[in-house]
C-alpha cells in the first residue's frame, strides 16, 4: 500500500461513510450485549462489523484503523466461541474503539495525518487495554469508563444554556458530502465493488475458517440536495392543481356537444319542413350537406371529449401519485433522528453512576426531514434530563422496590394524520410540594392560589422561561432548565408538548407535530368571500352556534364550550375585513387555542378539510399580519393559512382594548359605499396578497394581470385608486399611466406605481407619466402599503 494513500481525502471519505454505517450496527449490538452477553445475534452482527471496518481500514491504507478493527474483532470472536464472557469493562472498551474509528475516519480539524501523529497515542492506548482484557488482566475501568462516558455524551464543554447542541452534533457527525444533502432511496442493487467512488469500501477478506458470504442485496443510496427535493415537491403539487383545468374544460366539451345535437335536432325538423313544401332542389341540397357536415363534427366531438375525459383520469391518478412520491421522498423513518440516542443514554448514565436503558418503540414512523432535523436537539435535551433528574441511583431504586436497571421509553406513532412522541421514565417524578414552593419563591403565584391549582397547571410552570427547581445548575440538565428553549423549538415546527407524571411512576413528556411542513390538513372557512385555512393542529372544534346562546356579558361575547366560557369574535373584524351578515339562526365558529386561551372565531361559512401544499409567502413582503402561508386549492383558488398564534394575539389586543364588535344579524346593518381599487400585477402571489390586505382593510379590490387587461377594465368600471406594477407583459405600468392621465375620465385617478426593483430611473419614469406615488417592494411592508393607500383615498368607507 502506498503511504501518500493516507493523505488521500477521497479515500478517507469512503473509510468515514462505511464507519458511520457500522458504527450504528455496533453502539447497537453493544447495547444489546450489555444487557444479555451471549446473544448469539448480535455478536454476529457485532463481529462482522468489525470485520468489515478492519478491512475497509486496509484497503484505505489506515494502519491505526485495522489495528483497532483487529483488537475489537478478536474480542468478540472469542465471546462467539465461549472463551470470553462480556462485562461492562469490555463494552466500555468496545465503545471506545468504536468513536476511535468514526474519529479515525473524520479526523479532528480535517487532519489526514492524525492517525499517525495526534492520534497515535490513543489507538496505542486502545489496544493495549484490549490485549490486557484478552489476556484475563484486571484493569481500573472506573474512571476511564465515567471520564469517556461523559465525554460520549457531552463532548466539548457544553454550557447549561446549550446542551442540546453538544449532544446533537455527538449523536449526529455531519457527513463528508456536507448537511445540505438528503439521502433519497432508489432502485435495489446489489454492492458495489470495493472502493468504487460513492459507496463505502466493502473488505475482501475473511476471519480464518470463514467462508465468504453471498453479498445481500441492498438499496441503492443517492444523495440530493433538500432545494431539489423540496423543489419536486412544489412542482409536482402544480402539476396536480393544473390537472384539475381538465375536468371543467371536459364540461365545456360536453356542453358543446349538447348545442350541436340540438343544432342537429333542428336541422331534422327544417328537413322536415322542406319536404313537405315545393322548395328548390339546391335548397335540399345545401341542408343535407350541412347535416352531413354538423353530424361528422358532432361524432369527432364526441370522440374527443371521451378520449379527454380518459385522458383526465389517466393524468389525475398520475399527477397525485407523482406528488405521493414526491412527499414520501421526504419522509424519513423516525430512526434516522435517533441514531445514537440508545448510546448517549446508557453513556450518561453510567457517568452519573446509574443504570439506564432507552427503549425505542416505533422507529420506523415516518417524518418529515425538516421536522426530523428540528427534532433532534429537544429529544436529546428530553432524555438528557430523564436520565440526570428522572433516574434515581440504585439505592434509591432498591429502596423503592424498582429494578436497579431504569428504563427511558421513546414511543413513536401516527394519529390521525400527526406524530405522537411520548417520552417516559420510570423515576420518582417531580416532587409537587417542591415545586409549589419553587413557584412561591419566584412570586409567579400567591401562595393561596397555588394551592388551589392541578398537577397539570403546575407542571407547565416547568415550561417557563428559566424556571428551574434547582439553586445550582447541572452540568448535564436540569429538569425545567431549557425546557422553554424545547418548547419553543416544537412550536416553531406546529407542534405541541404537555407533561404528565404519576407520583413516584416517573414522568411523561406528550409531544404533538405534524408530520410534514410541506403540507398542512386545515379546515377551509370563508371570511367576506374570500377561502381562508385554519391548521388543524390549533382547531380545538368546528361548531355551528346557534345565536340564542351567545351571551353578552361585560361588552364581551361568549358562549359556553364544555364546562367553560368561551369569548367569541368574528374573523373580519380580526382581518380589519367588512363582515358579511346573515340572517341564519346558526353562526359557524371554529374554535381555537389550548386548554389556557381559547376563543371561538365566527366565520361566514365552514367550507371543509383540505391537504394543502405549503407555499410559503414573497420573503419581501415581509410579516403579514395573522397570515403565516399561502396555498392553491384543488381548483386552483389561492387561499392564505392563518397564522394562529398570530390571530390569538390579534384576539387578545382586540379583548384588552375592549374594541370586539357584536356579531349582528343582516338586517341591523347599514349599506356603506367602500372605495374601489384596481391592483394590476402580472404575479399571482403579489396580485393575491394585495388583493386580500386591502381587503381586508375593507376596500372593494379588482385585479387585472396585466396593463392591457387593466385598461380594459377601467374603460368599463369606475376605481377610486389604481395599484400597478412596472413589469409586465403586453403593456407594461408606465404605458397604463400614461394613457390614465391622457383619458379625461380617467386624469384624476391616483395612480401608485409599486415595483419589485427599486430602480431610480424607474421612480422617476413613474412620476414622470403622472404617477401619484411610488413604493419599492424591496421595501415592501403591508403597513407601507396601507398607509400610502390611505393617505391617497383616505378609509375603506365612503
Amino acid at each position: 500500500m502506498n503511504p501518500d494513500q493516507l493523505r488521500d481525502a477521497s479515500l478517507l471519505e469512503l473509510f468515514a461513510l462505511e464507519a458511520q454505517s457500522q458504527a450504528e450496527v455496533l453502539n447497537a449490538g453493544l447495547l444489546a450485549l450489555e444487557r444479555d452477553p451471549t446473544a448469539a445475534e448480535q455478536l454476529e452482527a457485532c463481529m462482522r462489523a468489525a470485520h468489515s471496518l478492519k478491512g475497509a481500514a486496509r484497503i484505505v491504507g489506515l494502519d491505526g484503523g485495522v489495528r483497532v478493527a483487529h483488537v475489537m474483532e478478536d474480542c468478540l470472536v472469542a465471546a462467539q466461541r465461549g472463551e470470553l464472557l462480556l462485562r461492562p469493562v469490555h463494552i466500555d472498551t468496545l465503545l471506545h474503539g468504536t468513536d476511535l474509528l468514526l474519529r479515525l475516519g473524520c479526523p479532528p480539524g480535517g487532519d489526514l495525518d492524525w492517525a499517525d501523529r495526534d492520534g497515535k497515542a490513543e489507538v496505542d492506548a486502545l489496544v493495549q487495554r484490549m490485549a490486557a482484557l484478552l489476556a484475563g488482566e484486571e484493569v481500573d475501568s472506573d474512571a476511564w469508563a465515567t471520564g469517556h462516558a461523559l465525554a460520549a455524551a457531552t463532548p466539548g464543554s457544553a454550557s447549561a444554556g446549550a446542551p442540546e447542541a453538544t449532544v446533537t452534533e455527538a449523536i449526529h457527525p455531519a457527513p463528508p458530502d456536507g448537511p445540505a444533502a438528503d439521502t433519497v432511496r432508489g432502485a435495489t442493487t446489489a454492492p458495489a465493488a470495493p472502493g468504487t467512488p460513492g459507496t463505502p469500501a466493502t473488505p475482501a477478506t475473511f476471519a480464518p475458517g470463514e467462508a465468504p458470504r453471498e453479498p445481500e442485496a441492498q438499496e441503492r443510496m443517492l444523495r440530493v440536495s433538500a432545494d431539489t427535493l423540496d423543489q419536486l415537491l412544489a412542482l409536482s403539487g402544480a402539476a396536480m392543481v393544473e390537472t384539475h383545468w381538465l375536468k371543467p374544460f371536459g364540461n365545456a366539451l360536453q356542453q358543446t356537444r349538447r348545442i350541436q345535437m340540438r343544432a342537429l335536432q333542428a336541422l331534422d325538423a327544417l328537413q322536415v319542413t322542406l319536404a313537405a313544401s315545393a322548395a328548390d332542389p339546391a335548397a335540399h341540397a345545401a341542408l343535407a350537406e350541412a347535416q352531413r357536415l354538423l353530424g361528422e363534427s358532432h361524432q369527432q366531438l364526441s370522440q374527443r371529449v371521451t378520449e379527454l375525459e380518459q385522458y383526465d383520469h389517466r393524468t389525475g391518478q398520475l399527477s397525485h401519485q407523482l406528488y405521493d412520491r414526491a412527499l414520501a421522498s421526504r419522509m424519513r423513518p423516525l430512526a434516522d433522528g435517533l441514531t445514537g440516542y440508545s448510546r448517549m443514554v446508557r453513556d450518561l448514565g453510567r457517568s452519573l453512576g446509574k443504570a439506564v436503558h432507552l427503549e425505542l418503540v416505533g422507529e420506523s414512523t415516518k417524518v418529515d426531514r425538516d421536522i426530523l432535523e428540528q427534532l433532534e436537539a429537544p429529544l436529546a435535551h428530553l432524555l438528557r434530563n430523564a436520565v440526570d433528574h428522572g433516574i434515581e441511583l440504585p439505592e434509591a431504586r432498591r429502596a423503592a422496590g424498582k429494578p436497579v436497571e431504569g428504563r427511558i421509553t421513546l414511543n413513536a406513532r401516527h394519529n390521525a394524520g400527526r406524530l405522537m412522541i411520548v417520552i417516559a421514565d420510570d423515576g420518582a417524578g417531580v416532587d409537587l410540594n417542591a415545586l409549589r414552593a419553587a413557584i412561591v419563591q419566584r412570586k409567579l403565584v400567591p401562595e393561596e392560589t397555588v394551592a388551589r391549582l392541578s398537577q397539570a397547571e403546575l407542571l407547565d410552570f416547568l415550561l417557563l422561561p428559566g424556571f428551574s427547581m434547582r439553586d445550582t445548575v447541572s452540568e448535564v440538565s436540569g429538569r425545567g432548565v431549557g425546557l422553554d428553549a424545547v418548547q419553543d423549538m416544537i412550536r416553531q415546527v406546529r407542534g405541541s408538548i404537555r407533561l404528565t407524571q404519576e407520583s413516584g411512576r416517573g414522568m411523561q413528556f406528550h409531544l404533538e407535530l405534524p408530520l410534514t411542513l410541506s403540507v398542512v390538513r386545515a379546515l377551509l372557512v370563508e371570511v367576506s368571500g374570500e377561502a381562508y385555512a385554519f391548521p388543524l393542529a390549533y382547531v380545538m372544534q368546528a361548531i355551528n352556534l346557534e345565536r340564542g346562546s351567545i351571551e353578552q356579558l361585560e361588552n364581551r361575547q361568549h358562549f359556553r364550550f364544555g364546562a367553560r366560557q368561551v369569548g367569541l369574535v368574528s374573523a373580519a373584524q380580526v382581518l380589519q375585513q367588512a363582515e358579511t351578515r346573515r340572517d341564519e339562526d346558526t353562526v359557524p365558529v371554529v374554535v381555537l387555542g389550548d386548554h389556557e386561551r381559547t376563543y371561538g372565531v365566527a366565520v361566514d361559512r365552514l367550507l371543509g378539510e383540505r391537504i394543502l401544499v405549503v407555499q410559503p409567502l414573497v420573503a419581501s413582503l415581509g410579516k403579514i399580519k395573522d397570515i403565516a402561508a399561502g396555498s392553491l386549492t384543488e381548483d386552483g383558488t389561492p387561499v392564505l393559512i392563518f397564522d394562529v398564534e398570530d390571530m390569538v394575539r390579534s384576539v387578545e389586543k382586540l379583548l384588552s382594548e375592549g374594541k370586539i364588535d357584536r356579531i349582528r344579524r343582516a338586517a341591523e346593518a347599514a349599506p356603506v359605499r367602500r372605495k374601489r381599487v384596481l391592483v394590476v400585477d402580472d404575479s399571482l402571489t403579489v396580485r393575491e396578497l394585495e388583493r386580500k390586505l386591502l381587503s381586508n382593510r375593507g376596500y372593494d379590490v379588482t385585479v387585472a394581470v396585466d396593463g392591457m387587461d387593466a385598461w380594459n377594465v377601467l374603460r368599463a368600471e369606475s376605481f377610486d385608486l389604481v395599484i400597478t406594477d412596472i413589469d409586465m407583459p403586453r403593456m407594461d405600468g408606465i404605458e397604463l399611466v400614461s394613457r390614465i392621465k391622457r383619458e379625461a375620465r380617467l386624469m384624476h385617478l391616483p395612480v401608485m406605481v409599486v415595483s419589485y426593483k427599486d430602480r431610480e430611473q424607474d421612480r422617476q419614469r413613474g412620476l414622470q407619466a403622472g404617477a401619484d406615488y411610488y413604493l419599492a417592494k424591496g421595501s415592501f411592508q403591508d403597513a407601507a402599503l396601507l398607509d400610502a393607500v390611505q393617505d391617497l383615498i383616505g378609509e375603506a368607507r365612503a
